[in-house]
């Protein structure tokens, strides 16, 4: 399988209905006592794309899209327009977002992450896949430029210095992201008459690890 680097249509994306899913495990023993576990370090997100359709037009977009990734066979990007930034989604992307990491004064690579915190509890979330050029980046508090004094590779989400960061040095990040995935159909089913009627076909999408 194979990941095109290219984005499903924002404005078909745009209105779908999905987010994060997580999977637990919970055995209930003899006390009543509960036991809960999970596989999964991270979380998967499922879409519709089918929600965004508003139009035949929209559907020959979409099945033309379907054709080119080969079903379920290739990923691609995709927009969750509920969650695409590192900051507030009412914010532009700013270099102080998310801390990536402390400086060591050796290591010149650093991944994107968007941290999730709520009360005393966090999640860390790789970003592999940030929109190509929207990442700004700061060390210490001091914004660099993209070019002269790092680089970004926009298909791993991996951000590189000129120089390493000194040591103790906050490496920070800001960022618009996608998030890999693949239809998780094999078929799509639409007729016109349906559509015209105002039923959508369910067209389901879910993230991939890479």
């Amino acid at each position: 399988m194979a990941f095109h680097e290219i984005r499903f249509p924002a404005n078909l994306s745009f209105g779908s209905v999905g987010g994060p899913e997580r999977r637990t495990e919970i055995v209930t023993l003899a006390n009543g006592f509960e036991e809960r576990n999970t596989p999964w370090a991270h979380s998967r997100r499922r879409y519709d794309a089918g929600v965004g359709l508003r139009s035949l037009d929209d559907v020959e977009t979409l099945i033309a899209f379907f054709e080119a990734r080969t079903g379920q066979l290739h990923g691609f990007r995709w927009k969750d327009w509920s969650d695409f930034k590192s900051g507030l989604p009412s914010a532009a992307p700013a270099p102080g977002d998310q801390l990536l990491a402390l400086g060591d004064g050796v290591t010149t690579v650093f991944r994107l992450q968007k941290t999730y915190v709520s009360g005393l509890q966090s999640y860390v979330r790789p970003i592999l896949k940030p929109v190509a050029g929207t990442v700004r980046v700061a060390v210490g508090g001091d914004p660099k430029v993209e070019g002269p004094e790092y680089s970004v590779a926009v298909d791993t989400g991996e951000v590189t210095f000129v120089l390493p960061p000194a040591l103790g040095a906050r490496v920070t990040a800001g960022f618009e992201f996608d998030v890999p995935v693949r239809f998780d159909t094999d078929a799509i089913q639409t007729s016109v008459a349906s559509f015209q009627a105002g039923d959508v076909p369910s067209v389901p999408v879910v993230e991939i690890r890479l």
